[in-house]
């Protein structure tokens, strides 16, 4: 058995999630969540120490974290975003949205409570700007990206034992941006975002920090164009 930390990395199969996987691959064992099993495959076929954890994170259940004892790093990557009016949005959108966004984090998060204490772990939530401000055509994911920053700030002081930190990232060079500026009729401009490596070396800085330092939030903004 490895003696190495284990870090668990949702939305490990592209964009934020499998930069951080690739930033956290020296030094922790990885298992790589999501539901494209073929993708998260050719991740793990690059880094040794990485296996493939295919999951409906939606559908999350205690059989599904049969067998993780112990775990140093929880990494919360994956999210969707669909853009409106409120007058344009229906419920299901809202209800999708919160699922994905936060319902499915706080139970895979429940559910991983024990191993998280037993390895004295640290939990970190992929946030957004959105989560800081809501802007026009925002309102179902920004709502679910400020629930998200309380359920971190709730988790942080009910468990002590655990560091738990919320990245903040601006726009972000990512297939889901691609998608963003599709629904926004807008060019894409990837010099003006980040790279999706800079994320990753956000989240790896409060990974790494000294026994004596909790990282408690990180906001990451692209040096130009819009923040969020």
């Amino acid at each position: 058995m490895s003696a190495r930390p284990t870090a668990l990395v949702t939305g490990a199969s592209r964009g934020v999630g499998a930069a951080v996987a690739r930033a956290l691959a020296p030094t922790h064992d990885l298992l790589l969540g999501g539901r494209d099993r073929d993708a998260l495959d050719g991740v793990a076929a690059q880094l040794p120490g990485a296996r493939p954890w295919p999951v409906e994170l939606t559908a999350v259940t205690a059989a599904d974290v049969a067998g993780i004892d112990r775990l140093g790093v929880l990494v919360h990557s994956a999210g969707v975003v669909t853009l409106g009016r409120i007058e344009e949005t229906p419920a299901e959108v809202w209800r999708r949205t919160m699922e994905v966004n936060v319902v499915a984090v706080a139970e895979l998060t429940r559910l991983l409570l024990p191993a998280l204490r037993a390895g004295g772990g640290h939990v970190v939530l992929v946030n957004s700007g959105a989560g800081q401000r809501a802007n026009p055509t925002w309102g179902s994911y920004a709502a679910s990206k400020f629930a998200l920053r309380a359920f971190a700030d709730a988790l942080r002081l009910e468990e002590p034992g655990l560091r738990v930190t919320t990245v903040y990232p601006g726009r972000v060079d990512t297939d889901m941006q691609r998608g963003v500026r599709e629904q926004e009729n807008g060019a894409y401009e990837p010099d003006k975002y980040l790279r999706a490596d800079s994320v990753a070396r956000a989240v790896l800085a409060a990974v790494t920090a000294s026994p004596d330092a909790h990282v408690t939030e990180i906001t990451v903004r692209p040096s130009a164009g819009p923040a969020n």
